[in-house]
């Protein structure tokens, strides 16, 4: 697949510089401009949410949050370790918010812990794939963020449609799990 990448990005610089390397290189400079511009902005967000995760770690919160979502991560995690499932609510709680790069590590961590060392992948470890891709958000953050740092005038009126599609994309997903999970088995 690099491969592939490689060689339609060597066609495409090629192509440009041919046509007309003048615009080719001031979109190069343009793009990257845009791309070093976006990062700042998105560290910005993230740093801001990744202080407040620490915060609430440092503060024991996380493991209130890690309570409160504890009977449906019993339900969701069969015999999962209080540790994965301290993890696993970290992740829940990042995606919640829309932090999904955020989320990330959490969810590979929890992966891990909740993973038998087999190649094949467990219920648990599906589940966590699952719950993570649909990803539950009642505040997309990132998104809401992007959108004001591009001049919208409302960055969250698409607060309702979000809840509702990742509401069913994750009810459609778990139930797609145990599902397949008892018929497969």
């Amino acid at each position: 697949m690099n491969k592939i990448w490689l060689i339609m990005l060597l066609a495409s610089l090629v192509t440009a510089i041919i046509k007309d390397p003048s615009v080719a290189v001031t979109a190069m400079l343009e793009g990257a401009t845009d791309s070093v511009n976006l990062a700042m902005e998105l560290v910005a967000v993230y740093g801001v949410w990744l202080g407040l995760f620490t915060l609430l770690d440092k503060t024991g919160i996380s493991d209130l949050i890690a309570k409160l979502l504890r009977p449906l991560i019993r339900r969701l995690f069969k015999n999962s370790s209080e540790q994965a499932q301290k993890v696993i609510s970290v992740n829940m709680a990042a995606n919640l918010l829309g932090l999904g790069n955020a989320a990330t590590p959490m969810g590979i961590k929890a992966i891990k812990l909740l993973g038998d060392e087999k190649e094949k992948a467990n219920q648990n470890v599906i589940m966590m794939i699952v719950i993570s891709a649909t990803s539950l958000q009642i505040l997309p953050t990132t998104v809401i963020s992007m959108r004001a740092a591009h001049g919208s005038s409302a960055a969250a009126d698409f607060l309702l449609p979000c809840i509702v599609a990742t509401v069913l994309s994750t009810i459609i997903g778990v139930l797609a799990v145990k599902i397949l999970g008892k018929v497969l088995k």
